[in-house]
């Protein structure tokens, strides 16, 4: 299948163009690689581990949430340098997607994961707004319980540790779900009513947001909380275009 068909159509499919972003993040094809694509590897982080296994690997095209210009323009040297030979020298093609991914109802982290903590969502039910786009999803849980219980749900999920912050009511039923380094969305889910805010990590500050704002905060990790994504859009995009893929699990520990 043509590299550019594939582009073509995920740009489309995830809503890239006039989607509000981080201006590094640089949504879309990255960096050209092979124009015939019969593998496609998925991976959250673009590193030199990542494209070494893509290459290993026989792939293709990698697909990440996180791409190679966060540091803005910058010199092609160091780390960015060897990211960039890396894909060179393998031929690999390299196509990254952040808050789209995030936000996105079909394949998308926030979504996903809502879904895997049994949340009840829809269209309307929207939470962490960057430039007037919802990024993150609220829903109830069938069976509310304590912020424990919704603690042990999000372990067993993410395969991991949890951090919570004790802020909320005793019984949690309204939970958003804003994965990543989404806790500066705290003071909007409280004003929402919710009980509970999931993300992947935050700040100091937090800690005394949540507590003050009434609303428990549960860390679920950056990198465990936006697997979700990637591996999605992947395996969709395989069974659209008929391609092999895998997944590249490359955990931070964040």
């Amino acid at each position: 299948m043509k590299l550019d068909s594939i582009v073509e159509y995920m740009d489309g499919f995830l809503g890239v163009r006039g989607h509000p972003d981080y201006a590094p993040a640089m949504n879309g094809l990255q960096v050209e690689g092979r124009s015939e694509i019969a593998r496609v590897a998925a991976a959250v982080d673009t590193s030199v581990a990542t494209i070494t296994a893509a290459k290993e690997a026989d792939a293709d095209l990698l697909l990440v949430h996180h791409g190679l210009f966060w540091g803005g323009s910058a010199p092609l040297t160091g780390p960015l340098f060897r990211r960039v030979r890396t894909l060179l020298e393998g031929d690999v093609a390299l196509y990254s997607c952040h808050l789209p991914l995030d936000g996105h109802p079909e394949v998308g982290n926030c979504a996903l994961l809502a879904k895997e903590l049994g949340l009840r969502t829809d269209a309307s039910t929207r939470v962490g707004t960057y430039k007037d786009t919802p990024i993150g999803w609220w829903g109830t849980l069938p069976e509310p319980g304590g912020v424990d219980d919704l603690a042990q749900r999000l372990r067993d999920v993410v395969d991991g540790p949890v951090h919570v912050i004790p802020g909320g009511p005793e019984r949690v039923e309204r939970v958003g779900v804003v994965t990543g380094g989404g806790a500066s969305f705290v003071q909007e889910a409280a004003r929402l009513g919710l009980d509970a805010l999931v993300t992947g990590e935050g700040a100091h500050h937090t800690h005394i947001d949540a507590m003050e704002w009434g609303i428990h905060v549960l860390f679920g990790g950056h990198y465990a909380t936006e697997t979700f994504g990637v591996r999605a859009l992947a395996e969709h995009v395989s069974e659209r275009f008929g391609l092999d893929w895998i997944f590249i699990d490359r955990p931070t520990g964040l």
